[in-house]
């Protein structure tokens, strides 16, 4: 045992007596800090200085005692406070740098939502006289500790330290903080200190520390394999992708080659976003199996992305939500707090500083979600990342305001294939329907004939339904499944892995019958053969009809598979989540009975959408940067709320009564697998208890509300259908 290992830094967990010492989590943070500061370029030995001296305040015995739990009550002690009195130890040229990893990096310095950040508190005249008490008794040990590390010298024993040179660090901490909020740019700094004091968090609570490969973390990697991979079947990958353009906009159809051509055009670190949970999964599956032996580290990052690494590599498990990796697979969703500044976004804007950043599919999002991608490319942009525009179909107004985002045909390589290969790629014939009973011998035609059928709907509620009259009809002759995005977390897992590995793969002439919701769209390995869908704007259509003969060989090419279209519904309501006026339109521009032609697709668009809604005004406001600057005083950040409300989040998450007592002390993967998401509308006013300060704080709901086979139930969402026994949780 080390002389200062009774000094905590972090509380014991579950099961252990011994809190993680204090001199070790600083040797770990120091680590990271090198590793951090050498991948995005700042000088190494000050961000070790920084990781150092961050948390030397936990040294207090105010903050030890809040450690095992007998802090008194209504005491306010930062450490990072009481950290910065050891400033004057420091070359003066570290002291700027290092003030901004330690002042800010848990809180804003000024208008933290908790009123607890350094100049917060500096309102207070006995702030320092709070954050000093007993230095003369703890000062030793923090020198101590500093010495020990490596951070001071051992000449700095030879004169005690003083509580008016504390005052000096402190004074020298709060003018700088003063100054550094004036100027509107964000703190590369403090992102640097803020990643590695995750990063050894993380591996700490792991047990990983000492086993982490720390070179593979922030590893380029290898793209020549997608350089290899050349077929005349896919005609983006006989492209040249060596353009000296930074950035890149790919219009093809699916099955053209589109993700190689982007992967490609690469030369850095990447970063893949996609819109939906399916096709994060798949995406991801598809590059670690690529690159597998290149050492390249592939990482998972959506809502379940804990749940889905489960059984992987450990380090993927620890390390998925840090910095680093040198492919990471996400949603826009995760990368929008550098657009909105709230807490954290400086760690990610130093992951992304530089990297390649691939945006896929962005036309499938709300014209919100447009709007703040749009507004994340111009964040991306200042920090030096090439971004990569990758889509099926686009309308007109979306591309020319990415392509002038980009910089215009002067910075932007634009790709589209010539009318004669996108002739090659016709492989639907679309016909309309009045309403799904005219589809019912569609449905029948295709079981007999052995085909796999892909029926999709616009809401939860409406595929239950006819999942529930489709298995009773044909449950006893070919496989029936359901998929949408309100099951169990852990049981939507299964049930993805089941559609792209068992029912996608059926032989020839054995069929089945999957009912899904929009979760099919974009970017999901799977082909059927026949489609029968609810009318949806036209582009998410032609996502829709991208899961329809999918596969391109020889033999498919000339091969027109059916797609049934039901005619839009009757009245704004019954049209949601869609614009019933854009639905009509939609499935005007249909054709009936013929050819739905690849060549025809943007002209079809163009005629939809004159022009898309302009949500940056509205996006204004809340936005951290915007006009080329940013709005925000350095160490500053937003309150998350900020990000919330530009994002429209309609979510919570859910748990049936049954899994109270698990939930209660299960592990956070263990508890993401029991939640189901659903809208907050759905349960905020139902009555229905939630789980206070556990996990994610889900609503519980009756057992009887969710079915493995069909999912959440909302009818059964209420009180009335609870087991008594747990009406007071």
């Amino acid at each position: 045992m080390g002389v200062y290992d009774h000094i905590w830094a972090k509380t014991p967990r579950v099961g252990e007596a011994q809190g993680l010492p204090l001199v070790d989590h600083l040797r770990q943070t120091a680590f990271w800090a090198r590793r951090v500061a050498a991948a995005v370029g700042v000088d190494e030995e000050v961000a070790a200085a920084g990781a150092w001296l961050h948390d030397v305040g936990k040294v207090s015995p105010v903050f030890q005692r809040r450690l095992r739990g007998t802090r008194p009550e209504g005491t306010i002690f930062r450490h990072e406070i009481a950290s910065l009195f050891f400033l004057p130890l420091l070359p003066e040229a570290w002291r700027g740098p290092v003030v901004e990893m330690v002042a800010a990096h848990h809180k804003s310095v000024k208008k933290d939502v908790r009123e607890l950040g350094l100049l917060d508190l500096d309102g207070n005249e006995k702030s320092f006289e709070i954050h000093s008490a007993g230095f003369d008794t703890w000062c030793a040990e923090a020198c101590g500790i500093m010495r020990e590390v490596g951070l001071i010298g051992p000449e700095a024993a030879r004169t005690p330290y003083s509580l008016e040179q504390a005052w000096a660090g402190y004074e020298l901490a709060v003018a700088y903080c003063r100054e550094r909020i004036r100027r509107k740019e964000w703190s590369l700094w403090r992102g640097v200190l803020m990643a590695a004091d995750g990063m050894a968090s993380a591996l700490a609570e792991g047990g990983a520390a000492d086993r982490i490969d720390a070179e593979r973390i922030f590893r380029v990697p290898d793209m020549s394999y997608y350089a290899s991979r050349r077929h005349e079947l896919y005609p983006l990958s006989l492209m040249d992708a060596a353009d000296a353009r930074p950035h890149t906009i790919v219009t093809a159809p699916t099955g053209a080659g589109k993700t190689d051509f982007l992967l490609r055009r690469c030369r850095g670190r990447v970063f893949y976003t996609l819109p939906f949970q399916a096709s994060i999964n798949a995406m991801y599956d598809r590059i670690r199996h690529d690159l597998e032996g290149t050492g390249a580290d592939v990482r998972l990052l959506h809502a379940s992305s804990m749940l889905r690494n489960e059984g992987g590599r450990w380090e993927e498990r620890i390390l998925q939500r840090h910095p680093g990796a040198s492919v990471k697979v996400m949603t826009p969703h995760q990368m929008a707090a550098v657009a909105f500044g709230v807490k954290g976004y400086e760690a990610m804007l130093a992951d992304l500083q530089g990297c390649d950043v691939i945006l896929d599919e962005i036309h499938t999002y709300s014209d919100t979600i447009q709007a703040v991608v749009l507004k994340i490319a111009e964040v991306l942009l200042s920090v030096g990342c090439r971004v990569h525009v990758g889509t099926a179909t686009m309308p007109r107004a979306l591309y020319d305001r990415m392509l002038a985002l980009l910089g215009g045909p002067e910075r932007v390589c634009e790709v589209r294939l010539p009318t004669e290969v996108l002739d090659t790629f016709d492989r639907h014939r679309v016909y309309k329907l009045t309403n799904w009973e005219a589809a019912g011998s569609v449905v029948r035609e295709a079981v007999e004939r052995g085909e796999k059928v892909l029926a999709v709907c616009n809401r939860v509620a409406r595929a239950q339904e006819l999942y529930g009259r489709l298995a009773e009809e044909y449950g006893a002759e070919v496989p029936v499944m359901l998929i949408h995005s309100r099951f169990k977390r852990g049981d939507r897992a299964g049930l993805e892995k089941r559609l792209v590995g068992e029912l996608n793969r059926l032989p020839a002439g054995e069929g089945c019958i999957v009912v899904a919701t929009q979760v099919v769209e974009v970017s999901l390995d799977i082909s059927f053969d026949v489609m029968v869908t609810e009318c949806a704007p036209l582009d998410a259509l032609v996502q829709r009809f991208g899961r329809i003969n999918r596969r391109r060989t020889p033999e498919t090419r000339g091969n027109f598979r059916p797609v049934y279209v039901v005619a839009p519904p009757d009245g704004v309501r019954e049209a949601a989540p869609y614009d019933a006026a854009v639905l009509e339109r939609s499935f005007d521009l249909l054709p009936d009975g013929d050819l739905f032609r690849e060549r025809d697709v943007q002209r079809r668009l163009d005629a939809l959408y004159e022009a898309i809604p302009d949500r940056a005004e509205e996006l204004g406001l809340l936005a951290a940067y915007r006009d080329g600057r940013w709005r925000i005083g350095g160490l500053i950040h937003q309150a998350k709320s900020a990000l919330l409300e530009a994002l429209d989040i309609d979510s919570a998450a859910c748990i049936v009564e049954g899994d109270v007592g698990r939930y209660r002390t299960a592990s956070a993967a263990e508890r993401l697998a029991m939640e189901i998401p659903v809208s907050v509308r759905t349960v905020r006013y139902s009555g229905l208890n939630r789980l206070p300060e556990c996990g994610s704080e889900p609503y519980v709901v009756p057992d009887r509300a969710y079915s493995p086979e069909t999912g959440f139930l909302s009818e059964f969402a209420r009180p009335e259908f609870e087991d008594v026994t747990n009406r007071f949780l």
